[in-house]
């Protein structure tokens, strides 16, 4: 028997339109609105930080459903005057120059580009580099203080999933070394009045200095990895400029930040729920199943990117104009009880567990396999190399990352009895 997390009195007030994705409250806790949004319907308007308004796909059947409608394109020419006039995408040039990755196409270009990066992510080829990963895991951990507290972010999170993605692209050592954590914040774009406009733009003129080295290092010393096949591929006229740059730019900011993230949203439910902690660290064949409810239970990818119809459309009884977004709640859809059992419970015994953490259909996470072995190390070795392992501030006091799309937090202070 699992425990369950305290059910919040249901608000019965009408739903806003459009609903506020917006505040710490829901930042913190966006599960009560995201029932209530369910309970009212699969799809409703809402309003964004920025002030862009979007239509949001809340259940499991009807966010299946979008994620494998191939009415709905990604790519971002597809939206209207009215979603590009407060969408605070990426300024020019660097839209035009880092953002026709895989997440912004369609077919028939995204299957040709899909294809360059495949075989570096198989389950085959990740099984067979664990003991690396986990020679990584330890020597992050052997750097932790002998006794907490100590942030595990700042000492764990942060930097495992970038050093295993350098292994698993090719990132050479010195320019892993030297890529700033910060260059991931480019992805939360901030509006041309933003008193952070300067700051981020900033930022993203340092990423694509970076992701510049980076080519000329690779075609100055290549290599049988990832990131020389993308450019060889660039130098064979198989990829333009701007694909090869915007498909380095995922790999670095989409290949990392959500794992450090989904680290920290996994450990949170284990303290919520310390006998499935303890029995976790009691039972490491649970691992693999436990991180699939994890995902589930609280996923880091809350929010998918983008959609557009490139003609007026009907979406589950919905009318949604051309050109207005479309995004899925994974997170929703991810407790949906039509689809899971008690869904707001952390049962890792959970079979069959179809959760959309890494989305569906043509569009889903390439980085899988490697998501999900980062994560069972990851536990793993916290577990068991750090007994006592606990949160050493109060529930109430956990900062949620203010980005729109993700949930994870910056900071994870923790304390254990010793280091093993």
């Amino acid at each position: 028997m699992t425990n369950q997390e305290p059910l919040a009195a249901v608000d019965t007030q009408p739903l806003a339109d459009p609903v506020p994705l917006t505040g710490c409250p829901y930042k913190a806790d966006p599960y009560p609105l995201y029932e209530r949004m369910r309970e009212a319907g699969p799809v409703h308007r809402v309003l964004f930080p920025s002030g862009v308004q979007a239509w949001l796909v809340t259940g499991y059947d009807a966010a299946h459903a979008a994620l494998n409608d191939d009415r709905l394109g990604k790519n971002h020419d597809r939206g209207n005057d009215r979603w590009r006039a407060r969408a605070s995408i990426m300024p020019e040039p660097q839209h035009s120059q880092l953002q026709v990755h895989l997440l912004h196409q369609d077919p028939p270009k995204h299957t040709h580009m899909r294809r360059f990066v495949t075989d570096a992510f198989t389950p085959r080829r990740i099984e067979q580099l664990r003991p690396r990963f986990q020679e990584l895991a330890d020597a992050l951990v052997d750097a932790l203080p002998e006794g907490g507290p100590t942030d595990l972010v700042a000492g764990f999170a942060a930097h495992f999933p970038f050093r295993v993605l350098a292994e698993v692209i090719g990132l050479p050592r010195e320019l892993a070394a030297r890529f700033d954590r910060d260059w991931g914040k480019v992805v939360q774009p901030v509006g041309p009045t933003d008193p952070g406009r300067p700051l981020y733009e900033a930022r993203l003129q340092g990423l694509q200095s970076y992701i510049a080295e980076v080519v000329t290092h690779k075609r100055e010393h290549a290599d049988d990895d990832l990131l020389s096949r993308l450019v060889v591929a660039r130098d064979q006229g198989e990829l333009s400029q701007e694909e090869l740059d915007s498909m380095i730019f995922q790999l670095l900011v989409a290949g990392q930040e959500p794992v450090t993230n989904q680290i920290t949203t996994a450990l949170i439910a284990l303290f919520r729920h310390p006998d499935q902690l303890a029995r976790l660290r009691d039972d490491p064949a649970l691992m693999p199943r436990a991180v699939e409810e994890l995902l589930r239970h609280d996923s880091a990818f809350e929010l998918t990117t983008w959609r557009f119809f490139d003609q007026d459309s009907d979406l589950h009884g919905t009318g949604i104009p051309a050109g207005d977004s479309v995004i899925v709640s994974l997170c929703a859809a991810n407790r949906d009880p039509r689809r899971f059992d008690d869904p707001d419970a952390l049962d890792l015994d959970r079979s069959p567990n179809p959760h959309l953490a890494f989305g569906h259909g043509i569009h889903f996470c390439p980085g899988a396999a490697l998501a999900r072995a980062e994560l069972q190390i990851a536990l793993g070795t916290l577990l068991r190399r750090l007994p006592g392992l606990h949160l050493a501030i109060g529930d109430e006091d956990i900062e949620w990352t203010p980005a729109v799309l993700g949930r994870g937090t910056n900071r994870l202070p923790v304390g254990y009895d010793r280091r093993l």
